[in-house]
């Protein structure tokens, strides 16, 4: 019997969290049982809200560059605000004494305290929202793609094709077939032969610049740019003043009289009622569909990425760790095509609308000769 009840101990012990209360006495009362459940389910929820909490701090951006927060590891950013005039300070004058950057930091007599990722003026009753153009950790990621693109790779590809006659060497040879599959198979099937070359520089700067920031997301620095709903705005909003920009007189011609010269107008413009809106609309819901879907793919890979390393502590055992850590690594390697799989989506997206704006029907020029 005794035998029996040591295995069974041994199966529970390796199969549950290790945080059961020694014991010599054979006999709990069921009072005692009932504490030492009520108390592992407390910890359970404390641990899932802690997790919460943590990937909740992960996907906002911070104004400081947090390595490891536990272990007070990170770098200050400037804090640089307009608030009845210029303010410039560290990230450092929020720390508390703990570390934690919640404390108040004081400029020029006004005093500023950060919440929900926001930096409030703390002297009126509600707070004042100054205008911030601080330099955040999502921002610092930016200038660090902008620089390693620029200074690194695009340069040493430039340098390689000068100083070996046209053959690239070293990094080039890495970025060189990226750069002619996006020209040769995104740029001039979409957008075509006479015009790819006016809009190819903005989209092997998408690509790139996606397709970095994504991948820093996946690194333990804990960035989560292209999961901000603000940095894909501002991506698909220059994408719509290329387009609407560069757009040709047939592509204006086209929203304004999608039927032509197919009927006439009083035969259209019963139809046009319901087709000019339609087409006026799908100006501004394509750059809303490449703000959305890079925002929410990256969002959610986050999320889910981050949630199954947190069953490792939920679990807190063998079994469900181990299994918790094999999804999370699967996941890890999905994320890594997800990242270059939505850098590709969204560039060929772009294309698309830049072929769509620059299109033009020599038909007329046809007729026109004739």
């Amino acid at each position: 019997m005794r035998l029996k009840n040591f295995a069974k101990a041994l199966i529970l012990t390796a199969l549950t969290t290790p945080v059961f209360a020694s014991s010599q006495d054979s006999d709990h009362s069921d009072s005692d049982h009932n504490e030492h459940t009520t108390s592992h389910q407390n910890d359970a929820v404390d641990t899932k809200e802690e997790i919460k909490s943590y990937i909740m701090h992960h996907l906002e951006d911070t104004y400081h560059f947090g390595i490891w927060d536990k272990a007070g590891i990170s770098f200050p950013l400037p804090v640089i605000l307009f608030d009845e005039g210029l303010h410039v300070f560290s990230s450092n004058k929020f720390a508390d004494d703990h570390g934690h950057h919640e404390g108040i930091a004081e400029s020029s007599g006004k005093y500023y305290k950060i919440d929900h990722a926001k930096i409030y003026r703390t002297e009126m009753k509600n707070g004042i929202l100054p205008l911030d153009f601080s330099i955040t950790k999502n921002v610092a990621c930016m200038l660090i793609a902008f620089f390693l693109l620029l200074l690194f790779f695009f340069r040493s590809l430039g340098k390689s094709y000068a100083a070996n006659g046209g053959i690239s060497k070293g990094v080039g040879r890495f970025m060189e077939p990226i750069v002619l599959y996006v020209r040769d198979d995104i740029a001039r099937p979409n957008i075509g032969e006479k015009k790819y070359k006016k809009y190819l520089p903005f989209l092997l700067t998408i690509f790139f610049f996606v397709w970095f920031l994504n991948i820093f997301g996946l690194t333990p620095l804990g960035v989560n740019v292209t999961g901000n709903i603000a940095v894909t705005f501002a991506l698909a909003l220059l994408v719509f003043l290329f387009t609407n920009f560069t757009g040709t007189k047939d592509y204006w011609m086209h929203l304004f009289n999608p039927l032509g010269n197919a009927m006439p107008w009083y035969g259209k413009a019963v139809l046009y009622i319901i087709l000019i809106p339609i087409e006026i609309l799908g100006i501004f819901i394509k750059p809303f569909s490449l703000m959305i879907r890079l925002y929410a793919n990256m969002q959610a890979g986050h999320i889910v990425l981050m949630s199954l390393v947190g069953l490792i502590y939920i679990f807190g055992n063998m079994m469900g760790g181990s299994l918790s850590f094999l999804l999370a690594f699967a996941i890890s390697l999905i994320e890594v095509l997800v990242a270059l799989l939505q850098a590709y989506i969204f560039t060929m997206l772009a294309a698309l609308y830049f072929g769509f704006a620059a299109e033009e029907h020599e038909h007329h020029d046809e007729a026109h000769a004739h």
